[in-house]
Order: C-alpha cells, then structure tokens, then sequence
C-alpha cells in the first residue's frame, strides 16, 4: 500500500472506451481510485453498482471514480453495459499500475498461492496526494465509508 501524504503514481491506462486516461489530466480534481479483482464478479458487481448509484454525490464533491482491474477494456465495456455502470474503467492488463500503487500481491485461496489484485481504494486530492487508503476492502458499506472519509477531507 501506498503511505498516506506520499506522492500517487503518474499513471496513464485505457478506460472501457479505449480512450487513454492519465492521471496528469486530472490534476485539479479529487481522484476515488479503486481497485478491484475481476468483472462480473459478486463482490465486484456490488462495488461498482454501489460506486455508479453514488456516482452524483461524487460529482457534487468535485471527485472521479476510477475503477482499475487487469480486465480488457471490451471485458469492462460488457460489464457497463450489463449492468448500466456509471463511473469509468480503467484497464491494467500488464499490471504495471497495481504494482506501482501496492495492490498486486501474493494472495492464497483453497492452499494455492498466487499473484493477484487486493481490493483497494485511494483517494487522492487535487495536487495528487494520498489522503486516504483501504486495503482487503469488504464490500459492504464500503462506498458509504469513502464517501464519509472523502467529506472529511474536504472539511
């Protein structure tokens, strides 16, 4: 995980539309960055549907969300579609950006070992600092939390 008050990591990714999005472009903005394991998953469906309802309230905080996973960008352009998704994705399929931000690690599930994506959120401010992160993220009154966290931050 990234330390709080550090630096964010320069990123630039194709988003569901395969239009680059760089973090440079939105300086000036408070960035929800999340990362999450795999498209139309449950946990990850939850997410990104409790994410897309909240979508104005971030709006009116002057935030983006940016959803991140390893998944194609034609992968995250069915999950909108299917499940009429409002925020944007980000595709890492190298994941170059997991690796800068901490989130790709060794993981255990049924006494197998691999590498994959913990699911985290950041949020960064305008000048791109970190001000808040979470890690091995429950789904569950997740977005709530940000959104509460985020309101602190802008006081």
């Amino acid at each position: 995980m990234l330390e709080l008050e550090s630096t964010a990591p320069d990123f630039c990714l194709s988003n569901q539309d395969d239009v680059e999005i760089c973090s440079r472009d939105l300086r000036g903005k408070w960035i929800v960055l999340y990362f999450y394991p795999k498209d139309s998953t449950p946990g990850c469906t939850t997410e990104a549907c409790e994410f897309s309802t909240a979508v104005d309230a971030y709006d009116d905080m002057g935030a983006i969300i940016l959803g991140v996973s390893a998944d194609s960008t034609k992968s995250h352009r069915n999950f909108i579609e299917k499940k009429s998704l409002e925020i944007t994705l980000l595709s890492d399929p190298t994941t170059q950006m997991m690796q800068d931000y901490g989130v790709w690690a060794m993981k255990k599930n049924y006494g197998k070992e691999y590498m994959g994506i913990v699911r985290s959120t950041y949020i960064i401010d305008p000048q791109g600092v970190v001000k808040a992160a979470w890690t091995n993220v429950k789904v569950k009154d997740h977005v709530m939390k940000v959104k509460e966290e985020l309101m602190k931050l802008q006081g």
